[in-house]
């Protein structure tokens, strides 16, 4: 909702817009007409302003296009270099792996273990180690651990 204020505002506005249309229209006609044309060039042009001629502006639009296709260019020449290098390095632990491949193969390839001997017999040697000393183990309880409670059989 408007307030009272603003709309008697708005009619004084008007009021003054239009009084001053009316005004230079009346004065327009009354001088154009009771004057010679020459004179009213010289009036009209003292009181209206001159057409004014646009001063030469120039749009950043095509620095900037220039601009920005300097960087595209610099930022494709870096992924390009970026995906070369990483084509080198993918290369290399290809050439890598496979060789690791190959010296697995080559490790992992059966060999034939050496027939034993049947034509001599096996005779097997004596020990120089001496013999182990058995101990019979202690199964009596030891009065230490059982010295406060008292043992029965029932």
């Amino acid at each position: 909702m408007e307030s009272p204020n603003r709309k008697s505002a708005q009619k004084f506005v008007k009021s003054i817009a239009q009084s001053a249309v009316s005004s230079t229209n009346r004065w327009s006609t009354r001088h154009s007409l009771s004057l010679p044309p020459s004179s009213a060039n010289s009036l009209s042009g003292s009181w209206a302003k001159e057409n004014t001629k646009p001063s030469e502006f120039r749009l950043h639009t095509q620095q900037r296009a220039a601009q920005r296709a300097i960087f595209n260019h610099s930022v494709a020449i870096k992924s390009c270099v970026m995906e070369h290098h990483k084509k080198q390095v993918e290369k290399v632990l290809k050439v890598i792996e496979e060789e690791e491949v190959r010296m697995l193969r080559r490790e992992m390839i059966p060999r034939a273990q050496l027939m034993p001997f049947f034509d001599k017999p096996f005779l097997p040697q004596r020990s120089t180690r001496p013999l182990t000393v058995p101990r019979e183990p202690s199964f009596h309880l030891t009065a230490r651990k059982y010295s406060g409670s008292r043992i029965s059989c029932r």
